[in-house]
């Protein structure tokens, strides 16, 4: 996602929601986020008991939707540039990002069993195709990626 090819919606301060032409969404960043900085905290604005598209897993019981609100716009890659750290509630860089870059994140990393698997369209070298969670991930790519707790746990495990 590109700022020069999509529509600014709003300006959070560390990201601007923009839209592309499909109608998809995306948080652009505003500013150069080095590698592990926080770009912000974040909230459970809400729990819930089963995961939707929206949501963030915590524990097998608890699934969270994101405050701040706009954050809920950090798209999927296989090649993300911020993690969900979930211990903490913090929204972390994973590398130096630099301005007006797509804000993204493995969904993966914060869901077991995701609610809607979907095939990647990412484009990234590192692209696994077929998003479904964790419990799909071979062990080189539990290995390659940073996951929460929770995923690390379940994994350690042996969870299916």
């Amino acid at each position: 996602m590109k700022l020069n090819s999509c529509k600014v919606l709003v300006d959070y301060g560390i990201a601007t929601l923009v839209e592309d032409a499909t109608g998809m969404k995306g948080l652009l960043s505003n500013s150069k986020v080095e590698a592990g900085q926080v770009v912000t905290p974040f909230y459970a604005r809400e729990t819930l008991k089963e995961p939707n598209y929206l949501t963030l897993q915590i524990n097998d019981q608890e699934h969270i939707l994101l405050g701040p609100e706009f954050i809920q716009y950090t798209n999927h890659s296989c090649d993300p540039n911020v993690f969900f750290d979930t211990t903490e509630m913090k929204l972390v860089a994973l590398r130096d990002i630099q301005v007006n870059e797509e804000l993204t994140f493995f969904y993966p990393s914060t869901e077991w069993k995701m609610d809607q698997a979907f095939e990647c369209l990412c484009g990234s070298e590192k692209c696994i195709k077929k998003i479904q969670g964790a419990f799909s991930l071979t062990a080189q790519q539990q290995q390659s990626y940073k996951l929460n707790q929770f995923i690390l746990n379940k994994i350690q495990e042996g969870a299916h």
